[in-house]
């Protein structure tokens, strides 16, 4: 059975690592821009942080009660369940949940752990327990449910019972062991756990800080093709925290985690191609890989491509658009005194349409 999860920090999906490089890159010195000494229009990011957030278990974003509606429309026949079980190869529960037929994967894995002792299916009673999928909710099942399939050696299970014990689901957590389970799952090849391995590692709290083996464990992660440990293993490389600083390699994980839609590495190999940092300059690719970004609702992305569209930075300059992305920027707590100094000096009739194109980004009118 393949992944139950395809979230794969400490936090939820897409929190984790280096969430505030983010926040750190929405603008620059405001003294600088005042003073018009800022010597580039699109700076690195600032230093990644330390210390990652605390454990959350990720959740899935189906809806159970989507499902369950959906469920009583299209629920297989009953009857011819049986003959397939008899196939110990067979994954029906994992296909039921799949569908969305989360009651029916339950009966099915109950069935398949308890006369087969299958370890694949207490790993799927775990993740429907502990996501109140087609039951209702119980971490202490859950993490029953995923000791025994981990004790049968699956890493999926060490997987997840790893990511309960260091979130004290149930209480009261265990980050100890937690870590061993992380361990052990990421020794079978479980990308997402030599990531949130490293984490720990770089945390320095369970273990003693040691950003070289936060680093080893980041790159075993970003082989297999983990996005979010790509990105992380890329800051490593541009900061040379480590490992020995290769702006190349770091624009080449942060593509690689951009095309698996990581939206910061996306934002950052979108500047990389501006500056033409670790990769060749190639401000179409730049302006298109940050569009899509903007669109994604990154207000560093809306940012930077404000600048390019007000000063025309290689592309033919539209300020009614590039205002209109700083406009939106704002919102999100994006400041940029020298851009608001410019909208200042937009005509009124310019500054209209980029408010009005703004407001009905919000869908207000």
């Amino acid at each position: 059975m393949t992944a139950l999860r395809r979230a794969t920090s400490i936090a939820a999906a897409r929190a984790g690592f280096l969430a505030s490089v983010v926040a750190g890159m929405v603008a620059l010195s405001a003294s600088a821009v005042a003073q018009g000494t800022a010597p580039n229009p699109f700076p690195e990011p600032i230093k990644p942080a330390e210390k990652p957030p605390a454990a959350k278990p990720a959740v899935p974003k189906a809806s159970p009660k989507a499902d369950a509606q959906k469920q009583k429309k299209a629920e297989p026949v009953k009857a011819s369940a049986p003959a397939v079980l008899d196939d110990p190869n067979a994954d029906l529960a994992y296909g039921a949940y799949q569908q969305g037929l989360y009651r029916t994967a339950f009966n099915i894995a109950t069935k398949r752990a308890q006369e087969m002792g299958d370890p694949k299916s207490m790993t799927l009673l775990g993740e429907l327990y502990s996501n109140a999928l087609g039951i209702k909710r119980d971490y202490v099942k859950a993490a029953e449910w995923y000791k025994q399939a981990a004790d049968r050696g699956d890493r999926e299970a060490m997987f997840a019972l790893g990511m309960m014990k260091i979130s004290g689901r149930p209480p009261p957590p265990n980050r100890e062991e937690g870590a061993r389970l992380l361990a052990s799952s990421a020794k079978l090849g479980k990308a997402a756990a030599a990531y949130n391995l490293g984490l720990l590692y770089l945390e320095g709290q369970i273990f003693p800080q040691d950003i070289k083996r936060a680093a080893e464990l980041f790159r075993q992660a970003a082989d297999a093709g983990n996005p979010e440990a790509q990105y992380a293993l890329a800051t490593f490389y541009k900061e040379g925290r480590g490992v020995e600083k290769n702006v190349v390699e770091a624009a080449k994980l942060m593509r690689a985690a951009a095309m698996a839609d990581n939206l910061d590495a996306a934002v950052e190999y979108g500047i990389a191609l501006f500056n033409g940092t670790g990769t060749p300059k190639d401000v179409p690719l730049a302006v298109a890989v940050l569009t899509r970004a903007a669109r994604q609702n990154s207000p560093i992305a809306q940012n930077r491509l404000a600048r390019i569209l007000v000063d025309g930075l290689g592309v033919p300059a539209d300020k009614v658009q590039g205002f209109k992305w700083h406009l939106i920027a704002k919102t999100a707590g994006g400041s940029d005194p020298d851009l608001d100094a410019k909208f200042a000096q937009l005509s009124p009739v310019d500054k209209a349409k980029a408010e009005d194109l703004a407001r009905k980004w919000f869908g207000t009118k």
